[in-house]
Formats: structure tokens, C-alpha cells, sequence
């Protein structure tokens, strides 16, 4: 399966948060247009409504042109001739509706226009009379255009905030695909980093049991040999699994009981063929008989394994285990002969990638992985903390801290 780089896959993830917010606030503008299309819709209907009743009641009511309701206006036509209410403007009466209606008798409603004004018209026959309301409809006009502009403004602003939202919901969603992507990353980082020494251990036993098999050694020998490809294979095994763990969130696992004694000498015996190729001594120093910690066998073994095998890689001669118990915790202590670690990366040295140059020599640049960063990522899923610093003959010194089984006995 190919991997796609970060940056192609944080881009992706950026352009799915942007399509996704513009799909909800879209969606939620549509709604909102929808709505908001419907309640002017709404508006407009009860405004036509209530004008229509009124122009209606007050024909109906009309007994003459003097006191109709107000913004009305009355014209009666009848046997005595045309009246219409004093002041009402030059377009009222419609006469052309007051003429159709004597003609039909039948009531009908009219817009007429004139004085840059708009008026709705009812005429309807009332028994020998023609009565005619008028009414303006520039104050309907001006709230409808108030409404609408009220709209316009609420619907822009409903459409940026439904876009906000929108892209705010798009990451709260992509995020856990972001975490996900993540993970995947860090577990193939991982995988390839822890896998790459125990196959170099593997890869180095084989040979050496090839050489004694090509020299013709005894059986004695090759089986030990042989026990110690198996052995390697199965820590092999071992950091597959846990992997596997550490990639499972809902996995706590922290229910086995180790000794790290135990733990410290499986990493120096397998560490000692690769550490014998570079003519380093491995020694285990072990002050007290048992440390017996809480966790995973391995993940602990991973961690201390590292902690060797950074040490291994920058001696000179020499590395030393010493486990010791220091109160209620089991500490680790792995040290090396090599150049050391300069005091200024020390507060970055867990972080994965880091690397320096050992002192002021023109020595190369000291570098250190992931190898321990997943050190103290272990230490941490097991209740404890790594720590470096330098010997006081030389050469760094890691410590590995974690809290004894019977701590809280």
C-alpha cells in the first residue's frame, strides 16, 4: 500500500474541513432562504389580507365621505352625483372602476398609481350608490421593504455564521480522521525503528551460527547458538505484539508482573553479538535480587533493549546495567564510555529525531531516533519517567524509573 506523505495528507484533511463547512453552510443557508422566503411570503399574504379587509369594512360601513378610517379614502357615486373625501389625491376615484362596476355590478379591487404613490382600490354597487375606498400602500411598501432588507442582512449573516459552524463542525469531524492518519504515521515510525534492531540481532546471530557451522563446532555450541537465534525471534515477536498494543487505545495490559533484573539481562545477552562487533563489554550490575514492576513484558523489555542499544552504539569500550531499588521505585540505570551528551539537547533529547554533536569535538553528530522518544512514551504507559544525564567519569547516563509492584502494599 502506498503512503501518502503528511503534507499531502494535512492538505486533504484542510480541503475536506473546507468542502465539508461550505456543504453544511450551504445546506443551512438553503434552509435558512427557504424559510425566510416563506415567512415574507407570509408577511405579504397578511398584509394583502389586512389591507383587503379594511378597504372591504369600510365600504361597507361607509354612510358618507367625511370620516373614513385612517389613510382611507371614500368616494360615493350616486343619483346626486360623485363625492370624495376632501384632500384625496388627484388618482382618486378610479372613476374607469367606478364605471365597470356600475356597468357589471360586480365588486372588484384595483391598484391605481399617480404622485409616485401606489393605491389599492375596491369598488363594489351598494344597493343605488357606487362606494370606492381607496387606500395607500406606501407604508405596506416601506415595512415590506424593511423586511425584506432585514432578511437580506439576517440571511447574510446566517450564511456566514452557518459557514463558521459549518468548518468548525468540519474539523471537530476530520479530527479524529486526523488522529487516526496520526497514529497510522507514528505506528509505521514505530514499527520501523523498534523492528530494525532486533533483526540486526537476528541477522548478527545467524551469521555467527553460520561461522561455527562452517568451522565444524561442537554440538554444545551451535545448540547454544541456535537457542539464541530462537530466543531472538521470539523478542522479535515480542515488540510485534506490542506494538500492536500500544497501537490499541483500548488496551491497558498493565497487569503482568516483571522483574526487571531479569529484564536487564535479557537486554545485555542480546545485546552482546552486535556490542561484540564494535569490541564492547556489556555488563549487567544488578545491587538487589528482584525488581518487580507492573507492565508489559514487551514493552519493557523494549524500552530497556533501546536504552542498551543507544548506549552500545555510542561507546567507546564499555556499557553498564545497574538495576537498583530507590524507595518505592525500581530504577534502571544504563551508562556507556562514549563522548557523552551535551547539556543544551538535553530538555529535547526524548523527543523523536533529536541530535547533536558530543561537545565542542569535530566528532559526528550524535543522533538518537525515535529509539528515545518510545522509551519515554513506555515509561510514561507504565507510571514512571526516563531521564538522561552524564557520568562523572564520562559518557551519559539514562535512567529508566518505574514504580515497584508492592509500592502501594
Amino acid at each position: 500500500m502506498s503512503r501518502v506523505p503528511a503534507s499531502t495528507e494535512a492538505r486533504l484533511l484542510r480541503r475536506a474541513t473546507w468542502r465539508l463547512g461550505l456543504q453544511v453552510g450551504l445546506s443551512v443557508a438553503a434552509i435558512v432562504v427557504l424559510l425566510s422566503g416563506l415567512a415574507v411570503f407570509m408577511v405579504l399574504r397578511s398584509q394583502q389580507d389586512d389591507v383587503t379587509t379594511l378597504l372591504q369594512q369600510a365600504v361597507s360601513q361607509a354612510d358618507d365621505v367625511q370620516d373614513p378610517p385612517a389613510g382611507v379614502w371614500l368616494a360615493i357615486q350616486g343619483p346626486g352625483g360623485l363625492t370624495a373625501t376632501p384632500g384625496a389625491p388627484a388618482v382618486l376615484p378610479d372613476r374607469a372602476a367606478l364605471a365597470n362596476v356600475a356597468e357589471t355590478g360586480v365588486a372588484r379591487t384595483d391598484e391605481v398609481r399617480g404622485g409616485g404613490a401606489v393605491y389599492q382600490v375596491y369598488t363594489q354597487r351598494r344597493d343605488t350608490q357606487l362606494v370606492q375606498a381607496g387606500l395607500d400602500l406606501r407604508s405596506n411598501n416601506d415595512e415590506r421593504e424593511r423586511l425584506l432588507a432585514a432578511m437580506l442582512v439576517s440571511g447574510g449573516l446566517g450564511l456566514l455564521l452557518a459557514v463558521g459552524a459549518g468548518v468548525w463542525l468540519g474539523r471537530r469531524a476530520v479530527a479524529p480522521m486526523a488522529t487516526a492518519l496520526g497514529m497510522q504515521r507514528r505506528f509505521v515510525a514505530d514499527a520501523s525503528h523498534e523492528l530494525r534492531t532486533p533483526l540486526t540481532l537476528l541477522s548478527t546471530r545467524a551469521q555467527v551460527l553460520r561461522r561455527h557451522l562452517q568451522r565444524g563446532d561442537s554440538r554444545e555450541r551451535l545448540t547454544a547458538e541456535a537457542d539464541g537465534v530462537v530466543a531472538d525471534a521470539g523478542h522479535l515477536a515480542d515488540i510485534l505484539e506490542d506494538l500492536l498494543l500500544a497501537a490499541d487505545v483500548r488496551v491497558d495490559g498493565l497487569t503482568t508482573t516483571l522483574d526487571l533484573v531479569d529484564l536487564a539481562a535479557r537486554a545485555a545477552a542480546a545485546g552482546t553479538p552486535a556490542a561484540a562487533e564494535r569490541s564492547v563489554l556489556i555488563e549487567a550490575r544488578p545491587t538487589v535480587p528482584a525488581l518487580l514492576v507492573r507492565g508489559t513484558h514487551g514493552g519493557l523489555l523494549r524500552a530497556v533493549t533501546a536504552l542498551v542499544d543507544n548506549a552500545v552504539t555510542h561507546a567507546r569500550s564499555s556499557v553498564a546495567i545497574t538495576t537498583r531499588r530507590a524507595g518505592t521505585t525500581a530504577v534502571v540505570e544504563v551508562s556507556d564510555d562514549g563522548p557523552g551528551i551535551d547539556p543544551a539537547v538535553l530538555p529535547g533529547l526524548f523527543e523523536r529525531f533529536s541530535s547533536t554533536r558530543a561537545g565542542t569535538e569535530p566528532s559526528p553528530r550524535r543522533h538518537y531516533g525515535i529509539g528515545l522518544a518510545l522509551v519515554s512514551e513506555i515509561a510514561e504507559r507504565h507510571g514512571g519517567h526516563v531521564s538522561a544525564g552524564t557520568n562523572p567519569d564520562g559518557g551519559a547516563l539514562l535512567t529508566l524509573t518505574l514504580p515497584l509492584a508492592d509500592a502501594g502494599q
